[in-house]
């Protein structure tokens, strides 16, 4: 399988055979009736999920966040958010700071470059969807 969660391709060919051309953001673009069009497939399903895509979304505009900070900003439970967490940080999106303040522990997350690239590359898909949806 392909790195961060992508499917396999078919060999760089689209359906029926034609060739697939880049998009913004390096993504994948398949004809269609004379036409280019993303593949909604090549979205990195790491962080497409929606509280994945929140928290690397709020880390972007963060050094960095705790725990709390990111649990209440989303509005989600300590398990929901540490299992998602855990999935960005073991595609290297998230790092993951623990430590204490005192005898409370605090965990904190930043987006490292791999996870900042991979924002950029997830936003131009999906600027490209919005344009090919708006006829553009």
């Amino acid at each position: 399988m392909a790195k961060h969660g992508a499917l396999p391709r078919d060999g760089g060919a689209a359906k029926g055979g034609r060739p697939v051309e880049p998009a913004p953001g390096g993504q994948k673009l398949h004809g269609v009736q004379g036409r280019a069009e993303p593949v909604a497939l090549d979205l990195d399903r790491v962080i497409h999920e929606r509280l994945r895509l929140g928290i690397v979304s709020a880390l972007a505009g963060s050094e960095s966040l705790t725990f709390n900070e990111l649990k209440e900003l989303l509005g989600t439970t300590d398990g929901n958010l540490s299992v998602h967490a855990r999935k960005l940080e073991d595609a290297g999106y998230v790092a993951c700071t623990k430590s204490f303040e005192g005898r409370v522990p605090r965990t904190e997350f930043r987006l490292t470059s791999d996870g900042r690239a991979a924002l950029r590359r997830y936003v131009d898909h999906m600027e490209a969807l919005i344009q090919m949806a708006k006829g553009k």
